[in-house]
């Protein structure tokens, strides 16, 4: 009896148990997964909305085909005139008759290379400013070995452009021109130039950013970023994209070793095209300027200053006398519209000054302190480059 008992408490205990169990995984589902984190939601492409990838072409020698002959190899020559005045070895025949002995006058020859793009079939082409700054001589070899005379319409050091017109060559291979705005990272592009002095060559690489700027390389930069090997020699070359098309000029690298790290810069033909038609029309280049100095605001000058918001520029100089200071604007002023744009950084707002005409008047917005202000300046011509 007693063991039926022992037996009969035992299964009913274990009964309640599992029943109890039971009812509390019901009312609590979470213990079964040991408090685990939720499965990550992956946000999968839908298959019917997934962008049909087109395979590349295998070759891009139509494309190189269809540009290479409006690229030209560019040799210049700096010549420097020294004097030597000679000098008796013996101090006393220096002394007597030193100031007779007649100069030794020394030319020195350097030269440098570079590369430059046939813009129109009367000869006007592109190349880099600093390609051609302080040349003596100028020779240019077209893609087919015929060597051509040149002049110089006009270079312009802040944008880093130079034209130049190849003289009594009609119809030359005017290069096609693409459209630089639309370029997007990953795009495919060739860089072709004259590398080392090695003859035409041509790299490929992508799009690896737009719009660079803030780099030190020249006073206005819009750069388009590739990893298309661009040496010595190939400034002034052509950036082109899968269709043969020119987008860009090749311009500067970043380098420790002074050879291709990945890291090139092409200045954009949309920018360096209206810098083109200036020089051509005048053989210079005339920009709009406001006299004034100023730097991004961040969180850290806001509060430094107490100024409204983290946005516009902030004024940190008004030159006496200038457009700005005529029109009342003062240092610590914050601008953050220009004819009603609003820029978002100082190099934005330089550019937008810089495309208006001397003359023209500026509605210039902002914040003085806690009030918002609005001011008509009239611009004046930007003086020359001191860099």
């Amino acid at each position: 009896m007693r063991i039926g008992k022992l037996l009969s408490f035992l299964l009913t205990s274990i009964t309640a148990g599992i029943a109890a169990a039971i009812v509390i995984l019901f009312l609590v589902p979470g213990l079964l997964q040991n408090n685990k984190p939720p499965e990550p939601e992956l946000n999968r492409s839908d298959a019917e909305e997934q962008i049909t990838r087109q395979p590349g072409p295998f070759s891009y020698a139509d494309a190189v085909s269809i540009a290479a002959p409006s690229v030209v190899n560019i040799f210049t020559a700096t010549i420097t005139t020294e004097r030597q005045t000679l000098r008796f070895r013996d101090p006393i025949l220096q002394h007597l008759f030193g100031d007779s002995l007649p100069e030794k006058i020394r030319q020195r020859r350097d030269t440098s290379l570079g590369s430059g793009v046939i813009i129109t079939k009367d000869g006007y082409l592109l190349t880099n400013h600093h390609v051609i700054d302080g040349a003596d001589e100028i020779k240019v070899v077209l893609a087919n070995g015929h060597s051509v005379n040149v002049s110089l319409i006009g270079s312009d050091e802040e944008s880093d452009v130079a034209v130049l017109k190849i003289d009594d060559e009609p119809n030359l291979p005017a290069i096609p021109i693409g459209d630089s705005d639309t370029q997007r990272v990953g795009d495919v592009v060739l860089a072709i130039g004259n590398p080392f002095g090695v003859g035409q060559t041509v790299t490929m690489g992508i799009v690896s950013a737009t719009g660079r700027t803030h780099l030190g390389i020249n006073t206005f930069e819009n750069f388009i970023q590739t990893d298309a090997a661009i040496n010595p020699g190939n400034s002034g070359g052509a950036l082109i994209n899968a269709r043969g098309e020119l987008i860009g000029v090749n311009t500067a690298i970043f380098s420790k070793s002074g050879g291709s790290q990945g890291i090139g810069f092409a200045i954009p033909f949309d920018l360096a095209e209206g810098i083109m038609r200036q020089l051509i029309a005048s053989g210079q280049v005339v920009r709009g300027w406001l006299g004034i100095q100023g730097q991004d605001v961040t969180e850290k000058l806001a509060e430094a200053f107490g100024l409204h918001a983290v946005e516009g520029i902030l004024v940190t100089g008004v030159l006496e006398d200038g457009p700005g200071s005529l029109a009342d604007m003062r240092p610590g002023d914050v601008i953050t519209e220009v004819n009603g744009v609003r820029p978002h950084n100082s190099h934005e707002l330089m550019q937008l000054i810089a495309n208006e005409p001397p003359g023209s008047v500026l509605k210039v917005s902002g914040w003085r302190g806690n009030a918002e202000f609005t001011v008509d300046v009239i611009s004046q011509e930007r003086p020359p480059s001191t860099r």
